[in-house]
């Protein structure tokens, strides 16, 4: 069994799986690399399952470091690091390919994959990023903004008055509470922000068809009724270094 992990800057997410699919995912917490307790949840995450090859992307190197001596001492490998000198699956046309975050060259190559091309991925984390694969099957850069989580909480922890907010579906369009008004604000005005930038990325693509595919921890919250996006995909950055590291195998 293949042990996956990708690691970004609040959830390191765990994945197990064979040549064809990502079978099993969770999600531990970043900071657990370095309070020393990442190692025990990875090792409950796969049980007794026989792990034979571990593949790993990262965007936070300290916790890499600790991720890889987990590793070697938990399951005697050696993880296999996606970075852009080890990408298969997709062409690399950018300036500066080292300064990519694999994670992104992940996305596209799953969505490349399952997808064609051209085709986008809007991920949802602690950033929204949206990755661009080109007609020719090549990455060729894209879009970062604030994420959700970040712009609402950083509404609350600079202003006097405005609370803290649960992230959900608002129907209502004027706010008749502080809360409220900032639900609408954050997911009405996220999805405006989304669909802005995807028409311009379906003009400079010239295809105004263009497979879009959300993935990432508010993906199925904002995609809900945002018609541009033609798939949620939880798995996609897992399914993509999966589809990496059996290309090298194979």
């Amino acid at each position: 069994m293949l042990l996956l992990f990708d690691i970004g800057n609040t959830h390191t997410h765990l994945g197990l799986a064979n040549g064809r699919r990502v079978l099993r995912q969770a999600n531990i917490p970043t900071l657990a690399w370095f309070d020393g307790t990442a190692p025990q949840l990875a090792r409950r995450f796969t049980g007794r399952v026989v792990v034979n090859g571990v593949a790993l992307c990262s965007v936070v190197p300290r916790a890499t470091a600790r991720a890889t001596k987990a590793i070697q001492r938990l399951w005697k490998l050696t993880p296999w690091s996606l970075t852009p000198a080890t990408i298969r699956g997709v062409g690399i046309n950018y300036p500066r390919p080292s300064t990519i975050g694999p994670d992104r060259l992940a996305n596209a190559v799953a969505v490349r994959h399952h997808y064609g091309a051209p085709a986008v991925v809007v991920d949802f984390g602690t950033a929204v990023t949206f990755d661009v694969v080109d007609r020719r099957g090549d990455y060729v850069g894209g879009i970062i903004a604030p994420g959700l989580a970040v712009m609402s909480d950083y509404l609350h922890e600079k202003t006097a008055l405005l609370p803290p907010i649960r992230l959900r579906e608002v129907d209502a369009v004027i706010g008749k509470n502080t809360a409220q008004a900032m639900l609408i604000g954050a997911v009405h005005g996220y999805r405006g922000l989304i669909r802005a930038l995807l028409h311009e990325l379906k003009r400079e693509l010239k295809c105004p068809r263009l497979p879009v595919v959300a993935t990432g921890g508010y993906a199925r919250l904002l995609a809900a009724r945002l018609p541009e996006i033609t798939a949620v995909e939880p798995l996609l950055t897992l399914e993509g270094l999966r589809l990496v590291w059996h290309d090298r195998q194979g």
